[in-house]
């Protein structure tokens, strides 16, 4: 009977105690659970961190860059800036800009000993011939009989002075302009609304008008 009883009091303490070792498949669910990781550290260390304050993304510039020309002079050009209301919040400012233009065609008699030059020159004036005494430059002593912007022009009167025995060739006359453009940049709809304004106070078509995204470098810009 003591025996009996014993194990009585054993199989109660067992079935007491049990269920805090055994889980759910019957492992040592109190033992394992002090082995498993956590799943924060699971997480790898290259994720981003999703926090609100740590959220960037990239913004880029969508405003539109415009150039208009030619414009003949640097006072003309100032003067379509001052008649702009926001030319100063647009940043309009003037771009000078020296271009080679097509060269002219030159005929003239070609350069010679200065006394032979002007002896040949005053001949010419008392003849009635349009002409003059090239003065510097590489066609010093030279005597120019015209310059033209069509060569046929050009071959014309070449033909002609020869027929006056003057020994005239035809030559290149090379040419470069100072030109003036307004430059500019504002958001795509105030730009096109700005090209207007400019093209109608200016009272002329321009040679050209572009407008093209500005070229920049996104910037991140943080989340708040």
């Amino acid at each position: 009977m003591r025996w009996l009883a014993l194990g009585l009091l054993g199989l109660s303490l067992g079935l007491l105690y049990l269920p805090d070792y055994l889980g759910p498949s019957g492992g040592m669910a109190r033992v394992a659970s002090g082995t498993l990781p956590r799943v924060a550290s699971l997480k790898s260390p290259d994720a981003e961190d999703p926090s609100p304050g740590n959220v960037s993304t990239q913004k880029e510039s969508k405003r539109s860059c415009v150039r208009l020309g030619w414009i003949e002079t640097a006072q003309r050009a100032r003067e379509l800036i001052s008649n702009q209301p926001l030319a100063a919040e647009s940043g309009f400012r003037v771009e000078e800009v020296e271009r080679e233009l097509s060269p002219l065609y030159w005929v003239i008699i070609p350069p010679q000993p200065r006394e032979v030059a002007l002896s040949q020159f005053r001949d010419i004036q008392r003849r009635g011939i349009d002409s003059y005494l090239v003065t510097e430059g590489e066609n010093r002593n030279a005597i120019s009989l015209g310059l033209f912007e069509s060569r046929e022009s050009a071959i014309s009167v070449l033909e002609e002075k020869k027929r006056q025995n003057l020994n005239a060739v035809l030559a290149n006359f090379p040419r470069n302009q100072i030109s003036y453009a307004l430059t500019f940049e504002a958001e795509p709809e105030l730009a096109e609304e700005l090209v207007q304004a400019v093209k109608a106070d200016y009272g002329s078509n321009f040679d050209f008008v572009e407008i093209s995204p500005c070229e920049g470098v996104a910037t991140p810009e943080k989340s708040p």
